[in-house]
């Protein structure tokens, strides 16, 4: 894996900052001290705090896209194969990107219009392929069944910066098995 661009590090930093003390608790000279730049040189990469919560945001939604896509594409049909690729990589989010959990929570509202747009509509498109292979899976469940089974799913695993730490490989093995089980509550 490559190392990190500057204008990655900033995001990294930036998303963990905003989420420890919000986004007006930050200023840019902060975000530039943690990844060692003054903060006008920050100006270089962003034009200023707003853009980069709109690219933190606006990324991580379009990443978990495409990310479901190609586990779409990859699974060949087999919609138990896509659940659990599904539950896998949304549990990799979950864990690697707690700040952008909590970002996401508390600062949305502070994007302009066209950007919050953008991440619900991209957020909508990743709904969907859930709710796809949740009725693939299980046909019996209704529409309105399975969508509500989706978003209690996304609940439980973006839960993820309220837990305890049990350890990266704990942590994994135990939201994955409430995912499927919660999933499975639909078959029986």
């Amino acid at each position: 894996m490559d190392a990190p661009t500057r204008r990655e590090q900033i995001l990294k930093e930036a998303a963990r900052l905003f989420a420890e003390r919000g986004f007006h608790g930050v200023g840019v000279d902060e975000i530039g001290a943690a990844v060692g730049i003054s903060g006008p040189g920050l100006y270089r990469h962003f034009p200023g705090k707003d853009a980069m919560l709109a690219e933190l945001l606006v990324g991580i939604s379009e990443r978990l896209l495409s990310g479901g896509r190609l586990r779409v594409a990859e699974s060949d049909g087999d919609s138990r194969v896509l659940l659990g690729s599904l539950i896998d990589g949304h549990i990799d989010f979950a864990l690697d990107d707690r700040p952008l959990i909590t970002l996401h929570d508390r600062e949305l509202d502070r994007l302009k219009d066209e950007d919050r747009k953008r991440v619900r509509q991209l957020q909508r498109q990743y709904v969907e392929l859930w709710v796809a292979a949740v009725r693939e899976l299980y046909p019996d469940a209704g529409e309105s069944e399975s969508r509500t089974a989706v978003h209690a799913v996304f609940g439980l695993l973006n839960s993820t910066p309220h837990l305890a730490a049990l350890g990266r490989r704990p942590m994994e093995d135990l939201l994955r098995k409430l995912a499927h089980g919660a999933f499975g509550a639909l078959g029986g």
